[in-house]
């Protein structure tokens, strides 16, 4: 298993409560959301993770941050 750097993190109770329930309804843990959430701004930074040895969190089903929507058709004809 790759090895990991164990840290303490404070977060406001309001933080913590709305990550917790993020991080079931995706059914990951609270430490795995973190590190999605974490890995994902970094990317989106322009900072991505490289040379990783650990296994990187795997995305879950549904949409897809950044994903296009089908926009809905407004009944008129063409």
């Amino acid at each position: 298993m790759a090895e990991r750097k164990p840290f303490l993190l404070r977060l406001a109770p309001e933080v913590y409560d709305v990550l917790q329930k993020w991080a079931a309804d995706d059914l990951r843990s609270l430490n795995g959301q973190i590190e999605f959430l974490l890995r994902r701004a970094l990317d989106e930074a322009g900072r991505p993770v490289r040379g990783t040895s650990g296994a990187e969190p795997t995305p879950r089903p549904g949409p897809q941050p950044g994903a296009s929507t089908p926009r809905k058709r407004s009944g008129r004809a063409p």
